[in-house]
């Protein structure tokens, strides 16, 4: 079973509908939205920040979410995908975003909606993305601009597939 804790008086609070794998770990202030799911190895650390995970969300394997005491939290709109050994700290995602494998987002930072970052990108303090974009790059800098629906379909593809997951999961438990 997942490691849910309470933390300084902040319990997780997760729909009932949302996968969460065996091995992953939610502490405190952290609230995660219908649909979606955190994998193997995921840890939403709500212990010094506030962490919201909106709705048809996923949190991949060994990506890791957390803050900056007094000073960020972590927001993550609709239809978010955050890739595998992802990080996320003190940052704002809006809705259609892809985080990609190895990538990280930093204190600040805000990716605007229907954006790609791509993997092992490196997002910095305070960034603020256009919408409908792929960045990538150490630091991450914009590299081609997409037609909205083009973005929201390409983004949107990894966020319908896990839901999909997700509920074969759910079924097998």
């Amino acid at each position: 079973m997942a490691l849910i804790r309470e933390l300084r008086g902040h319990s997780p609070q997760v729909a009932d509908d949302v996968f969460v794998a065996e091995t992953a770990t939610l502490i405190g202030d952290v609230s995660v939205g219908a649909g979606s799911s955190i994998w193997y190895g995921a840890v939403l650390r709500g212990d010094v920040g506030a962490i919201r995970i909106g709705r048809c969300c996923n949190v991949q394997d060994g990506a890791v979410l957390h803050a900056t005491f007094n000073k960020t939290t972590v927001e993550v709109g609709d239809n978010v995908s955050i890739g595998h050994n992802a990080t996320v700290h003190g940052a704002t995602l809006r809705d259609n975003v892809l985080v990609g494998m190895g990538a990280t987002v930093l204190d600040g930072a805000v990716i605007e909606n229907n954006v790609i970052v791509a993997a092992n990108a490196l997002v910095l303090a305070g960034t603020r993305t256009e919408p409908n974009c792929i960045y990538a790059g150490v630091p991450a800098r914009m590299v081609k601009r997409l037609a909205p629906d083009e973005a929201a379909e390409r983004v949107g593809y990894y966020a319908r597939g896990y839901v999909e997951y997700a509920k074969w999961y759910k079924q097998g438990i």
